[in-house]
This record gives structure tokens, C-alpha cells and sequence, in this order.
């Protein structure tokens, strides 16, 4: 039991970690081009452009930490392949599960873990969302 629960702390570390990282650079890199075209006087065009960008950058980065925990599956023998290394990541990641793969139960609980590192990415995504929508208006009155 606590070898497999350590496989899933680093991965969850490595995974925010990540995450934290990549919608910093996110944030420092694609959001300034948001001001030019506040300057040319398309607001709406641009926060549409920004939010939907990083929206597709976000869900990116999903899909790598994903596939870091996919490939985990793989190396630890739980998953044949990697298509359905993956399939399972992406149905633990969302909670979702519907795919109709289990992995053995000595594995389950890396499987729940997945689910919960799941809740803290796309609680650090939502909330990156949330404030660049709150913030992106709010610059449109400074250029």
C-alpha cells in the first residue's frame, strides 16, 4: 500500500507544480497581447481571443499532466498499452470513468488519487479563469 501511494504524491506535486508553472506562463506571455487590441478598439474581439487562447492552453496542459500520469500506468505494468493508459488518465483525471477500464485492485487507489489531483488542477484552471475574466474588463477603461 504505501508504494503505491507513492507513486501518487510525486505525481501529484509534479502535476500542480506543472500546472502553476504553465499558467504562469500563460499569464506573462499571451495575456499582453490583449492590450494592443484594447488600443485598436476591439475589447470584445479581444477578450474573446484571450479567454478562448488560454482556455486551449489550459486544457493542454491537462492533457500532458494526463499523460504523465498515463505513462505512470504503463511503467508500473497496470495498462497494456498506451491508448488506454491514457483513456483511463483522462477518466480518473475528470472523474469521469465511463471508458469500463479498471486497473487491478492493488492499483485502484492510484486511480482515486489521479481523480483527486484532477480536483486540484482544474481548481487552479477555474480559478485562473475566473480572475483573468475579472481582470481583462476591468483593464479595457486603462488604454
Amino acid at each position: 500500500m504505501a508504494c503505491r501511494l507513492g507513486f501518487g504524491r510525486p505525481l501529484i506535486v509534479l502535476t500542480v507544480t506543472l500546472q502553476v508553472l504553465g499558467l504562469g506562463i500563460i499569464q506573462h506571455s499571451l495575456v499582453p497581447l490583449y492590450a494592443p487590441l484594447m488600443r485598436n478598439r476591439h475589447p470584445a474581439i479581444g477578450f474573446a481571443l484571450t479567454m478562448g487562447a488560454t482556455t486551449l492552453l489550459a486544457t493542454c496542459l491537462h492533457a500532458i499532466e494526463a499523460a504523465i500520469w498515463g505513462v505512470t500506468y504503463l511503467l508500473i505494468g497496470s495498462m497494456p498499452n498506451a491508448r488506454l493508459a491514457m483513456l483511463y488518465s483522462m477518466g480518473a483525471m475528470t472523474t469521469y470513468g465511463h471508458a469500463g477500464l479498471q486497473v487491478e485492485l492493488r492499483w485502484q487507489l492510484l486511480g482515486a488519487m489521479e481523480a483527486l489531483d484532477g480536483w486540484l488542477l482544474f481548481g487552479l484552471t477555474a480559478a485562473f479563469l475566473f480572475r483573468l475574466m475579472t481582470k481583462l474588463p476591468a483593464d479595457r477603461t486603462e488604454h
